[in-house]
């Protein structure tokens, strides 16, 4: 991913912003020219140059030496173990099963459910506004509800 003199691979229009922004750097361009060389406005080139400067120095940030961690690596890991305590969990419960019958006890019944289930709140803002924008577009360009304040 590396070219041959330790750049990383970019696009031919990075490329070129680069070299505009270390001519203005070097002082052999002024900020203006340079906007008009790139065919952008000069607020935009100031833009442009900030991001650079940013990226400049988040590059110059110290690294963490050795190796770091794959996350990859870490989340097959992870569910590798998941696989193997399913597996386990299965075992588990076949030989309480197993024990149970040998033993003469049958599973314990499901407990019942003893609350009752609350109904849903009715979405009286919802259907309202469902409501106004059906007039809304029943009217046409709804210039009428943004005049009274909806």
């Amino acid at each position: 991913m590396t070219a041959k003199n330790g750049v990383a691979e970019a696009s031919r229009e990075a490329k070129r912003l680069a070299a505009v922004l270390l001519d203005v750097l070097t002082g052999s361009r002024t900020p203006s020219q340079a906007a008009e060389a790139l065919g952008i406005s000069l607020p935009r080139y100031y833009q442009l140059e900030e991001r650079g400067f940013r990226g400049l120095v988040a590059a110059c940030e110290a690294r963490p030496r050795g190796r770091q961690p794959d996350v990859q690596a870490e989340l097959d890991a992870v569910r590798k173990e998941n696989e193997r305590l399913k597996r386990e969990l299965v075992r588990q419960q076949s030989l309480v099963r197993l024990t149970q019958r040998t033993v003469g006890v049958g599973p314990p019944a499901p407990a019942k459910e003893t609350g009752k289930k609350r109904k849903g709140k009715p979405r009286v803002r919802a259907l309202k506004r469902a409501a106004t924008l059906r007039q809304e577009a029943e009217a046409g360009d709804g210039t009428e509800a943004v005049a009274s304040g909806e």
